[in-house]
Formats: C-alpha cells, structure tokens, sequence
C-alpha cells in the first residue's frame, strides 16, 4: 500500500513538473502551436509531390554544394596540368579547371559528387518548372495565392541563373563557349552593353574575374535567395493551406488531406529518400558533363556540337531562329538579331508569366477567393494559352540542337532552320485551337454522361428491331464533381465600373472570349458534403 501511494505521488509531482516545464517553454516558444501544426492536412493527390521533389533536390545540391566547395579552385590563373589524367598532362588551363579535374579523378568520391551536384540540378529546375505548370493549369495562382505564384517564378528565374552559374565555373571549352555567347549578349543591350562586360570579365574577354565573380554569386549569394524564399512560399503554404480537388466533404472553407504527423511526415521522409537514392544512382551510372573530353576553354576555339542544358536551350534556339538583322542609329549598331531574341524575348516571357494572374482576374472580373483546383478541361482558354506556350519553347528547345539534328537526320541545316522559324509562328497558335476544342469536346462529353448514366456495354434490341445500349447512374462523388463546375458569365462592358469607356469595351471582349465558349452542366443540386476524413482548416 505504501509503496502504491508513493509510486501515485511520484506520478503527480512528475505530471506538475511537465506542467511546469511545459508552461515556461510556452511563454518562451509558440509549444502551444505545435499540436495544431501536427494536425494540419496536408494534400494526398500525386500532383503535389512535385514541389516537395522541387524541395528535396535542393536540399541534394545544398549538401553536395558544399562539399565540392572544400575542393574546387575559383581561379583563372593559368597552370600546367600534372594530374593523373593522361590525356592533359602538360597542357596549360585555368586552375578552375585542373582543380575540377582533381575533382573528377584523384579526390575519393568526387566525380560522384560532380554528377550528382549537376544532376539535382537539372532535376531541381524540372520540378519547379513542372510545378509550375501545375499550379497554372488548375488555377491555384488565384487569389489568395498570387504572391506565392510570383515566388514560384522568382525562383525559377533564380534558379536559371545559379544553373547557368555553375555550369560555368569549371573553365572547360563547352562552359567557355557559353560564357562566350553571354558576353555577345551582354554587347548587344544598347548604351550599357559594354560597360556590362567589362565589368563581369574585369576587362576585355575573356578577361581575369569572370570565374572569380561567378564563384560568390553560385555559392553564397543565389543559394541564399533561393533559401529565403524557398522558406517564404513554405510559410505562406502553411499560412493559406493547399488547394485541393473537388469532391464530397472538399470546399473552399476547409482542407482535406492526411496530418501533418505521422502520416505526412512519414510519406514525405520517404520520398526524399526516393529522391536522394534515384539521383545518386543516376549520378553512378548515366555521365553528364565530362569536363575532360572537351577540354580546357581557349578564346580561339568552339566546342564542336556544343549544346547547354536543357533550361537555358531555348535561349541558344531564339538565337539561332532569329534572322540577321542590325541597324546604325546615331553611329551605333544596334544587333537585334541578339538583342531582341537573348534580352527582349526572355524579358518578356517572364513578364507575362509574373502579370498573368492580374490579367485573368481583371479579364473574368473574378475577386473571389478559390481553394478548389480546376481541371484543366474545364478553363479551355487557359488551358490553350499554357499547350502554346509549351508548344513555342518546346520549339525553341529543338532548335537550340538544329545543328545536332540535321546531323543525325542527315537533312540541310538552313531548310532545318527555315522549318523551325515556320512552326515557332503556327505552332503556338493551332496548338491553342485544338487544346480550347479538345477541352470544349470532354465538357461535352461529360455533360452526356452526367444526362445519360454510364455506358454498361450490355445491348438490348429496341421495339423497332434496332439495338441500344444501357446505361447506369454515375457514382455519387463523379456526379458531385461534374455538377460543381460552374462558370461565371462573360462581363457586360457597362459592368467595368471604374474603366474608361474604350477600356471597359476591350475587358468585355476578352471576357467573352475567355468564357463565351463553354458547356454548362444542368443546375441539378451537388450531392449532400461528407464530413468524414476531413482536417479543418
């Protein structure tokens, strides 16, 4: 008995001190917070993977960042190479490069590390601009999440530059010759072009500071943005919650998904594994960036077929599509068939990618707040606008390779060149006609089923001697999801409050065009919410 009573008191004086500890920490630390963070729904769809593979390749490039910054050497210095690759010995070369050499063959592990920093990269910058996509096709840029879309695109654009950074450092002939054509287009830029170079090469190219200045700018400056805001668009994810599909128990005034703990923490924990083993495998067996086979960079020569990677391609193909073209003003050339394709195109790709979710709210006149996703068949104009623009870089990207293709097609490169000029104009259109009939013909279709049932494949013989076949009632939560499209009326131009007359014409014309053809399912109730398996918000 005396022992049970003291056993009792010790729990007591045991549950008071975690009382106590706990109440000081909280004054302290938002403790109190934690029990609804480990409960916050977090998304199931596979779609929203996309970020996270974003996340945790950048978290690969973090860790083998660092360690190939204890080896490599950030300097232009020429010396002769010793090393233990053959082929190079006694060639003079930059310490940049000898110093990625010793990298690539006498450090334990370091050609490893090499592809696998150059292969979280190339996957880092895939998953950003795949989940861009993402978020543009099902509308989840929509107000509140504007600010979090212009984040995403900040750093996609940042993420461009540190790739083009790194990809650079190593002083060998194909990074050479890239920094070779960024020099061109930095001449082109009218006034300042100049004065741009020489202060990026510390003087006349290939100048002394270029490896030295791009060495910061890779390892301390870009990863340092890319990290703030990496944080920022998580906190405000957390802050607005994830948009999710439509379905029974999913509306915009709660959030459906699985918690945070232990479900969440446990999935996500194992695709960064995933993330990590895939990467390091690709890094072991499929060889990128040989370094060695091109060879140290020389201002006379180019590397024969060289090709950069994949997010700056469509750069490198506006060049080469753009015809010749310069004009003399006041005694000055000015070369658009640089400036306009390397400046004045990617300029304004970003623009419009940064302005679209203002134009589409000020087009639609739409203010509400969305936290349901869009199927993409159901906004056929956005949906057209996103395949075109998919359509004009994916021209862009081929042609960046025109000299690789007509090599291995063995076809003429000038009438290659003349093909993707054609395509780079029709393409983008016919791709937005066909996508906007595509998603207008799968209303349609959807708008017949939710009328007639689902097709059973069983035929029955008609009174009149023909056949039919039967069909039977769609489920209830395909019926709740096609019955939950709506779309809102094109706007009256007298319903521009505020704008001039001219001005509310123009809004009134591309509402109607963004929302005149469309395909509205009956005014049939939704089927009743369910409550179950549902995190508040």
């Amino acid at each position: 008995m005396l022992a049970k009573r003291g056993r009792a008191r010790a729990g007591v004086r045991a549950r008071h001190g975690a009382e106590r500890a706990v109440d000081r920490a909280d004054g302290r630390l938002p403790v109190s917070e934690g029990g609804r963070l480990l409960r916050k729904a977090f998304p199931e769809h596979w779609s929203f993977l996309l970020g996270e593979i974003a996340l945790y390749s950048f978290v690969v490039l973090l860790l083998t960042g660092v360690w190939l910054t204890l080896f490599f050497e950030p300097s232009m210095t020429e010396v002769v190479y010793d090393g233990s690759y053959e082929p190079l010995l006694g060639v003079s070369m930059s310490e940049a490069y000898r110093s990625t050499l010793d990298i690539s063959f006498d450090v334990r592990g370091g050609l490893l590390m090499r592809q696998l920093h150059h292969w979280a990269a190339l996957v880092f910058l895939s998953a950003i601009g795949v989940h861009l996509l993402r978020v543009f096709f099902t509308g989840a840029f929509r107000r509140p999440r504007e600010v979090n879309w212009l984040i995403g695109v900040t750093l996609f654009l940042l993420a461009l530059v540190e790739g083009f950074a790194g990809y650079s450092l190593p002083d060998d002939l194909l990074s050479g010759t890239g920094l070779r054509i960024a020099q061109g287009i930095m001449l082109s830029v009218p006034v300042v072009g100049t004065y741009l170079s020489m202060f990026v090469f510390g003087g006349e190219y290939p100048g002394e500071d270029v490896i030295g200045r791009l060495y910061p700018l890779h390892i301390l400056l870009v990863p340092g943005l890319l990290l703030a805001l990496v944080t920022l668009h998580l906190i405000l994810v957390f802050h607005l919650k994830h948009t999710q599909w439509a379905g029974p128990g999913r509306t915009h005034r709660n959030a459906v998904g699985k918690p945070m703990f232990p479900q969440f923490a446990t999935g996500s924990a194992g695709l960064f594994f995933m993330v990590f083993g895939v990467l390091t495998v690709l890094a072991a067996v499929a060889q990128i960036n040989p370094v060695w086979a091109y060879g140290p960079y020389r201002p006379d020569l180019v590397s024969f077929g060289s090709q950069p990677d994949w997010y700056v391609g469509f750069l490198e193909g506006s060049l080469r599509l753009m015809p010749p073209f310069e004009t003399a003003v006041a005694g000055h050339t000015v070369m658009w068939n640089v400036l306009v394709p390397a400046v004045v195109l990617p300029g304004a790709l970003f623009a419009v990618l940064y302005a679209y979710p203002f134009f589409e709210r000020w087009v639609t006149g739409d203010h509400e707040e969305h936290h349901l996703c869009d199927r993409p068949r159901d906004k056929p104009v956005r949906t057209g606008l996103g395949v075109a623009a998919i359509g004009f870089y994916a021209v862009l990207l081929l042609a960046g390779g025109n000299d690789i293709l007509a090599h291995v097609f063995d076809v003429s490169l000038n009438l290659l060149t003349w093909v993707f000029r054609v395509l780079l104009v029709l393409l983008p259109p016919i791709a937005f006609v066909v996508t906007r009939r595509v998603c207008l013909a799968l209303q349609e279709r959807e708008r017949e089923r939710l009328a007639e049932g689902r097709e059973t494949g069983e035929l029955r013989q008609t009174l009149a001697g023909g056949y039919a076949e039967s069909h039977e009632p769609l489920d209830a939560e395909e019926r709740y999801v096609l019955r939950s499209r709506r779309e809102p009326e094109p706007l009256a131009p007298a319903a521009a409050d505020g704008d001039a007359p001219h001005v509310g014409r123009v809004r009134a014309t591309l509402s109607e065009w963004y929302y005149g053809d469309r395909v509205d399912v009956d005014e049939a109730a939704p089927e009743p919410e369910s409550s179950s398996g549902e995190v508040g918000r």
